[in-house]
């Protein structure tokens, strides 16, 4: 019977968090959005629409049922802080405000600069390490695989798509594998050059 329950809240929390966050599943939202995309986007309103649109946005993919729900996300934002209400998240994230296309400003500019910093490392490391050294192809990986991680994570906080959202999970988890294959090879060549050294002294003592 506990086994049964323990089912049941597992399948209805999976339903709740498939269903969408508590923002985007009030009626208000829906209402919006739907009232806001047959007024906007629609005919000569999407030609309009695109007309105004700077060109910035457009390029990085930010549609017009896109600008729906974010006008629509901080009304309903404001209608539950006037109701004394904590601020509600929407599509599984909290609401951030829009700067130029960047759809989180302050993760997309953590990121870049965690990937720029990355960048600075693996040049000075191609310069101050011979290439020749132990572990060098594994290490120099490793820093490829980190910068290709921390791009799509800029790209996944200025667009929040499926393709970025994935790509971003994706990539981060690629990170994780490569830094525990990265300590067991370290481990295993730091293991190897201890018997070959053991090896050396114990032929000169012979």
């Amino acid at each position: 019977m506990a086994g049964r329950t323990a089912r049941l809240v597992l399948l209805a929390g999976a339903a709740a968090l498939a269903s969408g966050s508590q923002g985007d599943r009030e009626p208000v939202y829906r209402d919006c959005v739907h009232r806001c995309e047959e007024r906007n986007c629609s005919g000569g309103a999407l030609r309009h629409f695109r007309s105004r649109q700077p060109i910035y946005m457009s390029l990085a993919g930010w549609t017009c049922q896109d600008d729906c729900k974010y006008e629509c996300m901080w009304v309903t934002v404001a209608l539950y802080l006037k109701e004394g209400h904590k601020v509600p998240q929407f599509h599984g994230k909290w609401p951030f405000s829009r700067f130029l296309f960047f759809q989180e400003p302050a993760s997309a500019m953590a990121s870049f600069l965690n990937g720029l910093a990355s960048l600075v490392m693996l040049c000075r490391y191609h310069t101050s390490v011979p290439a020749s050294s132990p572990m060098y192809p594994t290490c120099v990986a490793f820093a490829w695989v980190s910068l290709n991680a921390w791009f799509w994570s800029t790209v996944f906080h200025t667009k929040d798509t499926d393709l970025t959202e994935k790509m971003d999970y994706f990539c981060a988890s690629t990170v994780i594998l490569h830094s525990i294959y990265l300590c067991c090879v370290s481990f295993l060549e730091d293991d190897s050059l201890y018997l070959l050294k053991e090896s050396e002294a114990k032929f000169k003592l012979d």
